[in-house]
């Protein structure tokens, strides 16, 4: 990351008035410029935001969680084009600089800190900021699967912080979204499908669960699971078109068929009433064998390391926790600062 500084006729400190005016430089906010001509990252525009300000902040929501290192939590839109604005908790009045938006809560002295160089709010802290201000509950659902997708908070830990602010105005989506959510889904359309059949009534689902043979054989781990039925749900995103990721899916497949399993598929465009249609028909064809009858379970053989919450992940040792992201083909969270601020 760059930190934005200012122009330097020198141009030893900062890009010279002329440099400032080239292609190369980026100007960032009143006097401030980076630079370079690659566009921003979004931990770029939570640096760029925060330089901008003239008193004290800090970064919070979705950007502070990004600069947690959130996967998922890319400051677009679900438009996937349009930018969301950086927001920045301050205690004083004054003027959001570009690209970025100023809100007054209160926060506690453990509720900010300095990480990586940057003025952040706690990872909780920063969910609650984008959990109450959703835009519906699945939003703020899907806000706190994708902080656990990270292992940046859990479960357990975001509920004492809804019980800590209480009457806070949009605190009762919170509460309804920690009922909600999962902290085992590997990506937002896995939680709004699951949402989806939530909404239909279909709401026993193993999330990301691992299923083995009886004899403990691992089969696979789907991304939903209806075990009563012995349906497997799997979202096929764009990269289920590659054709090793096909071939992959295609034996997963023919293994839990082969174990009594049904199987089927969401698409992308299917959307929730084309889901829901496609679970249910699975459904009815489902054998629902009784759990003593059944050939595969759901019950781990003692080998096997448990990763389905956060605290099991964070208790991980870091050797075999980089083969479960492998085995799992978690994306890599980007990059830490790449010089210091």
């Amino acid at each position: 990351m760059l930190r934005p500084v200012r122009v330097d006729p020198k141009g030893v400190e900062g890009p010279t008035p002329k440099q400032a005016r080239g292609p190369r430089v980026r100007r960032t906010s009143c006097g401030l410029y980076v630079v370079t001509s690659d566009p921003p990252s979004p931990e770029q525009r939570a640096v760029d935001a925060w330089s901008g300000l003239v008193l004290d902040g800090w970064v919070t929501g979705w950007a502070a969680l990004r600069w947690w290192g959130g996967y998922w939590f890319d400051g677009v839109a679900p438009d996937g084009v349009t930018e969301l604005p950086v927001p920045l908790v301050t205690s004083i009045d004054q003027t959001p600089p570009p690209g970025s938006r100023i809100v007054r809560d209160g926060l506690s002295p453990t509720d900010r800190v300095l990480h990586e160089g940057l003025p952040v709010t706690t990872p909780v802290r920063s969910l609650l900021h984008e959990v109450i201000r959703a835009r519906s509950l699945r939003d703020a659902v899907v806000a706190i699967d994708l902080a656990a997708y990270n292992d940046l908070v859990s479960l357990p830990e975001f509920a004492l912080c809804v019980a800590r602010h209480r009457g806070w105005r949009g605190i009762r989506t919170a509460r309804a979204a920690l009922r909600l959510a999962s902290e085992n889904s590997l990506s937002p359309r896995e939680t709004q499908l699951r949402l989806g059949l939530h909404a239909s009534g279909i709401v026993e689902l193993e999330v990301n669960a691992p299923v083995f043979s009886a004899a403990g054989k691992h089969l696979g781990t789907p991304d939903l699971l209806d075990a009563d039925a012995g349906v497997v749900i799997e979202y096929d995103g764009a990269v289920h078109l590659e054709a090793s990721r096909r071939r992959r899916d295609r034996d997963r497949e023919e293994a839990f068929r082969r174990v009594g399993l049904e199987y089927v598929t969401v698409l992308a465009g299917d959307g929730d009433r084309g889901a829901v249609r496609r679970v249910l028909e699975a459904r009815q064809r489902a054998q629902w064998t009784r759990p003593e009858e059944r050939c595969w379970t759901l019950e781990a053989p003692h080998w096997w390391v448990r990763t389905e919450t956060v605290a099991q992940r964070r208790a991980v040792p870091a050797d075999l926790r980089a083969v479960w992201l492998n085995l799992r083909r978690r994306p890599q969270a980007p990059s830490a600062l790449e010089s210091s601020l």
